[in-house]
């Protein structure tokens, strides 16, 4: 898996070939975009012409290195990828807001909202695995975004240290693993949300997501346990997928801190505070 950084070839070096752009108007106009076929497209992309593709999503620009990343598939061959939940989140982060996007990848949620927020606005994107920084950074650069702030960092209950292993057939499954796995795992610095929030110095927050592959109990539960009430969301999307693994229920935690569940989709809890 290369690593990717912002000295690429610029955007649209990889524009799909007409081959190429066929099979994902193909995908986007049939039942072909869902999750059970994209990895055959992916394969057949790659037939075509090797490498990543430079293509649109929600607005914003991106290099999706499809062949190995769940998401990167998702949004090159579904426009409506995770539409729900990007839905449900620019509904209540008005324009000039702030989104915080706690392991953002390749940046669809963070760009996506950073379009909708608009220059005023303010986008923190935390993500700690560094090939999926790179790419965070690559995308953010090419679509312009200059009210994004990038945050190199595993969110924590705690400032220090954790190793993230790398899943080789999906980078967004990447997940911390305990310090006995460092020669299989990079070792990235940890952070407190609540001090990543008071180091870009927000004072409000409007919505929140969260996918960090069974750690989100520790996230939130320290971010909650640090914070006063005036920064807690209003609006949180947190993937529900990996509860199994959590030593609290951040859900029932957070549901008695005064929010509610307003949705839920495959992967996500849509909650609200009212």
């Amino acid at each position: 898996m290369p690593d990717d950084d912002v000295s690429a070839p610029p955007f649209g070096a990889f524009a799909p070939s007409w081959a190429q752009a066929a099979v994902i108007a193909l995908a986007h106009g049939s039942g072909l975009k869902r999750g059970a076929f994209r990895p055959t497209l992916s394969r057949l992309l790659n037939l075509l012409r090797a490498g990543p593709i430079d293509a649109n999503y929600q607005g914003a620009s991106f290099r999706f290195h499809h062949q190995f990343s769940a998401t990167e598939r998702g949004a090159l061959f579904n426009p409506d990828y995770d539409r729900a939940e990007l839905d449900f989140l620019r509904a209540h982060v008005p324009g000039g807001g702030v989104f915080v996007d706690v392991g953002a990848n390749v940046g669809t949620y963070a760009l996506t909202l950073a379009r909708h927020v608009g220059s005023r606005g303010r986008v923190v994107a935390i993500e700690a695995h560094p090939v999926a920084h790179a790419r965070l950074a690559f995308n953010v650069a090419a679509s312009g975004l200059t009210q994004v702030r990038l945050v190199a960092a595993a969110a924590s209950d705690s400032d220090g240290e954790l190793m993230i292993a790398t899943d080789a057939e999906n980078l967004g499954a990447s997940r911390i693993v305990p310090a006995a796995a460092a020669d299989q795992a990079y070792k990235v610095r940890a952070l407190r949300l609540a001090r990543v929030v008071n180091d870009a110095g927000l004072t409000k927050i409007h919505a929140l997501k969260i996918d960090v592959e069974g750690f989100e109990d520790r996230v939130l539960t320290g971010f909650f346990r640090d914070v006063a009430p005036a920064l807690w969301p209003r609006a949180i999307a947190i993937e529900h997928l990996s509860r199994s693994e959590w030593r609290q229920d951040c859900l029932v935690d957070m549901i008695g801190r005064g929010y509610r569940e307003a949705g839920r989709t495959r992967s996500n809890t849509l909650l609200l505070r009212d």
